[in-house]
């Protein structure tokens, strides 16, 4: 939280600060990346000292039509920004984090609304071999919009199977699975559960074949979303191992997580260093909905947890992380990026913790989407699964707020000595 200084006068709220480094600018859907990853501590850590700065982000960058949509940044916007604020919205929700004002557009409605706007034909190619993908960009104006990339019909399918398994409206049941679908059928993603990254939309033959570990890692965060929706179902099943097999394959070898097209030859951009950030939180989040999956994600996930920290002796603090994990040593980069990427690395393997006192102690989230596909926006479908006391999500609503930080101590604790 050191790098946003959003809430200090003459700042803009919700967005991390555009000066970067020389690879770049933090562009505005980071900043949605910051408050999805915020949540996830304190889900998991019971720690509300941030919920007011949270809260005003989240809040301040809904745009004019509650749709995450700000003038101020039309120039920049993809479907994939757009969306990474929605799930950020949709993960509020089903965190009971404090609601927005009565008078103000609540979390689920948020996130429905982008998932209307997205669903509907404006925004997809309407002929040729990409005919119904989500363009990348908004406009015509925008460069890249006559590109079809995966991570914005990804994050669409990641947003709609998060939501029917928060509402259980099947209309978002039927366009996940079709978008699935028509992302195999274009060939973004392989039989092999390769995730490929996207293609021209006048020449959808010539693929893109770069490999990205947010897009795998969101694709198999729906999926798993969506085997739990539906008891199990053997499709479902086969796409979470596969894409579990795959991403374990090729963004952690030897055990730690690695950005496959780009950190070996040092051209990953700032963008591209939030990735490992959202690819943690992904398999994260799979271990809770599908909890079989841990028995091959988490020895995983804690080996590279263990390599990401050991980097983290940057700066004058001597505390700061880098972006290369696998050599244990510091590469001498920092920044906001660097930091959510270890803190999604560490959050991940925590026991999931119910935080019921903190829950209790705010207005909890809001329950209701007021959109014309909302549900009743109650958290159903557990995994029959997750009382097994090897995988996160176990201790559920069985320890106190107070308890759990105890236990979170521990497993850290335990963690950095093995």
């Amino acid at each position: 939280m050191s790098y946003y200084d959003g809430n200090e006068p003459g700042n803009i709220p919700g967005i991390l600060p555009e000066a970067s480094s020389d690879k770049g600018f933090y562009y505005w859907w980071t900043g949605g990346l910051l408050w999805g990853s915020m949540l996830d501590y304190r889900s998991q850590t019971g720690e509300t000292k941030y919920d007011d700065l949270i809260s005003q982000g989240l809040i301040w960058q809904v745009g004019e039509n509650a749709d995450y949509l700000p003038a101020n940044f039309t120039s920049t916007l993809g479907n994939d920004d757009q969306t990474i604020w929605a799930l950020s919205a949709l993960d509020a929700d089903e965190s009971a984090f404090t609601a927005p004002p009565s008078d103000a557009p609540q979390w689920l409605t948020l996130a429905e609304n982008v998932f209307n706007e997205q669903a509907g034909d404006g925004r997809r190619v309407d002929d040729g071999d990409c005919k119904g993908a989500l363009r990348w960009m908004l406009y015509p104006f925008n460069n890249g919009y006559d590109y079809v990339n995966s991570g914005s019909n990804i994050g669409f399918f990641n947003l709609a199977a998060q939501l029917v398994y928060v509402t259980r409206n099947e209309t978002y049941s039927d366009a996940a699975s079709d978008t699935y679908d028509l992302l195999v059928d274009i060939g973004f993603i392989t039989d092999k559960y390769q995730v490929y990254d996207g293609a021209h939309a006048e020449d959808c033959s010539s693929i893109n074949k770069a490999q990205f570990s947010y897009t795998a890692a969101m694709l198999l965060q729906g999926s798993a979303y969506l085997y739990n929706h539906t008891d199990g179902d053997d499709k479902w099943k086969g796409r979470v191992d596969g894409l579990v097999d795959a991403i374990l394959a090729t963004f952690f070898p030897d055990g730690v997580a690695f950005e496959a097209s780009c950190e070996k030859s040092n051209l990953c951009n700032t963008d591209m260093m939030f990735y490992k950030g959202i690819l943690n939180r992904g398999l994260g989040a799979t271990m809770q909905v599908a909890p079989y999956t841990a028995a091959k994600i988490l020895p995983v996930l804690k080996t590279s947890a263990k390599a990401a920290v050991a980097q983290c002796t940057g700066g004058d603090s001597g505390r700061l992380c880098g972006f290369h994990w696998s050599t244990s040593e510091n590469d001498g980069t920092s920044g906001a990026a660097q930091q959510l990427g270890v803190l999604s690395a560490l959050v991940s393997i925590l026991p999931q913790q119910a935080v019921a006192a903190a829950a209790s102690n705010s207005s909890s989230g809001s329950g209701a989407g007021s959109s014309a596909n909302g549900g009743s926006g109650s958290q159903n479908g557990t995994d029959s699964n997750t009382s097994d006391s090897n995988t996160p999500g176990s201790l559920g609503a069985k320890v106190s707020t107070s308890l759990g930080a105890l236990v979170g101590a521990l497993v850290l604790g335990s963690l950095f000595l093995a």
